[in-house]
């Protein structure tokens, strides 16, 4: 029999929903997504009661007619369905979230660094790894990735499409499916502090272009030689750096 579920997560202080009265259909979407991510986390699962009504205001500090708006909305899109004199129950559970990050524009250096920020923990194992289980087949994807950014840059071209191909070639040596979903994800977003630094300050793009190059450069020599601990420092550092250039471009 269904039981009458609080998760044991600590539900959102009171004090996280005040600094001014919100809209209530504001109050009502951000009740909703709370209770879709709990079932995304399986905190209530297919099956089980939600808290009652008079529970939900007390943990969220919100009014009946927001409580009764959200759920409205959930039945709607059939996540809960209501029993009358029984209760609201979860209809099923939610798949994740699909990943995605929007394209940030060249004014907007919070996205920029918070995507660096990630790259630095995806791609620095990426490359670890790479070195530790790339293909010969693998190798020549990275070299020729290489060669296109040395190109791209000796011409004074778009190194965007070059960039972000050799990070991807790295990626898929890895031989671990989901860093190279995470680049994809990230498209445009992984390479715009590159076109920002072309752009926006020319009057050292030539001395960042040498230093990018030989960043790259020696990921690929710790990936050719397989050492795993300089691949992995050699993104870091590079991509460390690259976050250390879109400040200064923005300065």
């Amino acid at each position: 029999m269904a039981q009458d579920v609080s998760p044991q997560e600590p539900a959102p202080a009171k004090e996280a929903w005040r600094g001014g009265p919100p809209r209530r259909r504001n109050l009502a979407i951000t009740l909703v997504e709370e209770l879709e991510r709990r079932i995304r986390l399986n905190l209530l699962k297919a099956g089980d009661k939600l808290p009652t009504e008079a529970t939900l205001m007390d943990q969220f500090g919100v009014s009946r007619t927001v409580v009764r708006d959200a759920l409205s909305r959930m039945k709607a899109g059939g996540l809960v369905l209501s029993h009358q004199g029984v209760g609201t129950f979860v209809a099923g559970t939610l798949r994740a979230k699909p990943f995605c990050v929007d394209n940030p524009s060249a004014e907007d250096l919070g996205q920029t660094l918070a995507v660096l920020e990630l790259r630095l923990g995806v791609e620095s194992e990426a490359a670890a790894l790479a070195a530790q289980r790339r293909t010969a087949h693998d190798l020549e994807h990275i070299r020729h990735a290489y060669e296109a950014l040395r190109v791209a840059l000796a011409q004074e071209a778009d190194t965007a499409f070059a960039d972000l191909s050799f990070h991807m070639a790295l990626a898929q040596a890895a031989h671990s499916r989901h860093f190279s979903s995470v680049l994809e994800a990230l498209g445009p977003a992984a390479v715009s502090s590159s076109i920002f630094e072309r752009a926006h300050a020319s009057h050292v793009n030539r001395i960042w272009e040498l230093e990018v190059l030989a960043e790259h450069g020696n990921v690929l020599a710790a990936v050719e030689r397989q050492d795993v601990e300089a691949a992995r420092a050699a993104m870091r550092l590079h991509l460390t750096k690259s976050r250390e250039r879109r400040r200064a471009a923005s300065a």
